[in-house]
Order: C-alpha cells, then structure tokens, then sequence
C-alpha cells in the first residue's frame, strides 16, 4: 500500500507539496522500521529498511524516513563532508529549489551565509526564475541547483545564470535525471503533452531528458566540469549501508 502511495504522490503531485504530507507521514510510521542496516549520513538514523521509490519503477531502499533524504542526497552529503570544506569554510551558498533533507542542516550551520530560492516552493527564502537570477554578479561561493534543469525552458541561459552569480573559484553540484545509454539529450518541441514527456522523458513535467553530453553541454557554458564518480570510492558494503545510487556521477561545476 505504501509503495503504491508513494508511486501516485511522486507522479502527480508537486515535489514541495509532497514533502510536507510526506515528512508527517513517515516520521509517524517510522518507528516500524528501527533496525541498523541502513544508516542516513544526514539525519544518522538507522532503520532495518528505508522505503521504496520512484516515479514510473519504484527503487527499493531509497527514500529516508526523517530527512526525507534519496540516493543521491546522501551522496552529495558525503561529498561535501568528506572531499570539500563545505562545512568549516565561511561560504556564502545558494540552493535552487532547496531540498528538504538538506534544508535544516545547512542552516545549522554556523559558518554558512545560506540562501534558498525557488520559483514556487513553499519554504525558500527568494522566489525566482533561474533563469534571471536577481543577484550580482559573483555574489557566491557555492550554488546547488539539482534536478532542476530539466524542467526550465531555456536551459542553457539558466546554466549562464548559474555562472554568473558563482564567485571565480567557487563550485555548484547541478544534478540531473540523465539517460547513461544515450549520447546525447532528447529535447523536441513536438514531445508537449504531459503523457508525452512521462513517455520520452520520464516525467510529466520534464522538458528534456539529458544524456552522456551533459557535462560538454556545461562546459560550453564557461564551466570547469568534473564528471566525479565519488561513490566509486565507497566499499560496497557502504554504498549498501548508506543506499547510495551506484552509478551516480556529480557534475562538480567550477568557475575559473
């Protein structure tokens, strides 16, 4: 029953909406999961099990009860933790449609100037269009902007907005839903119906679904790109006790 729930939730309801619902939900039914084989890097609880979740094919061990955290929120976490100073460094941040999980740490943190900003989100601090970002330039050390490309019409001036308000020697992580057996990205005008975008692109709300040429794509931008297979530098049995994705790359974007 739960997996069916969250299957319909994730495909017609709002990202933003469903995680309030979703985060009571859990957190009141997460007592029936207690165990120690799956541990969350962010939130450090430990569960028997997390739950399933997907879209069109639910992932089994992918969705965080109290973070409300995915595969590859835990991996972002553990890259900014263990491979950047993220976390001591005074930085000024800025994250583009904020992700629950990551919300309340980050403002915990005390060496973080951090500013969330979304178009229609219910808990950003700015609204904004990422394609006309309303800061000056270089205005930051870090942008976080994941799985948030794919869904904006120009995505190429939303990737030259993103450049611009970064700090020369500043980074952004920019993840995307990305097709590893196509070489490059399906984008057609005539795929326009939300049955038609579920069918090609995955999702009813996607505009295009990236393939291997997203990181050129970037750097054609101006941007440094390191296509970092970091989860490769986890045993399996972590990858395994942390549910991490196992194929994931981080598109680490750097500004000269």
């Amino acid at each position: 029953m739960i997996k069916r729930i969250i299957s319909f939730a994730t495909r017609f309801i709002p990202r933003h909406y469903q995680q309030i619902v979703v985060a009571l939900l859990l957190r009141s039914i997460s007592i029936f999961y207690k165990g120690n084989k799956i541990e969350d890097p962010i939130s450090g609880k430990k569960y028997r099990k997390i739950l399933p979740y997907g879209r069109l094919q639910s992932r089994p061990n992918a969705l965080a009860f109290h973070s409300l955290s995915l595969e590859r929120h835990r991996l972002i976490w553990l890259y900014l933790k263990n491979k950047t100073d993220f976390f001591t460094a005074p930085k000024r941040v800025l994250h583009i449609a904020p992700e629950y999980c990551f919300i309340k740490p980050f403002k915990r943190s005390s060496n973080l100037d951090y500013v969330t900003a979304d178009l229609i989100s219910p808990w950003a601090d700015i609204k904004l269009d990422v394609q006309n970002i309303p800061f000056p330039d270089s205005s930051f050390d870090v942008v976080i902007c994941n799985h948030v490309l794919e869904h904006v019409d120009d995505d190429k001036k939303a990737m030259s907005e993103l450049l611009r308000v970064m700090k020369p020697g500043g980074f952004g992580i920019f993840q995307v839903p990305l097709d590893n057996s196509e070489e490059t990205t399906l984008e057609d005008k005539s795929i326009n119906t939300p049955e038609l975008r579920e069918k090609f692109y995955k999702q009813r709300d996607h505009l295009r679904l990236y393939g291997r040429d997203y990181g050129q794509r970037l750097r054609n931008i101006g941007f440094e790109v390191t296509e970092d297979d970091f989860v490769k530098t986890f045993p399996a049995s972590l990858i395994q006790r942390y549910a991490l994705p196992k194929d994931e790359i981080l598109y680490i974007c750097k500004k000269r």
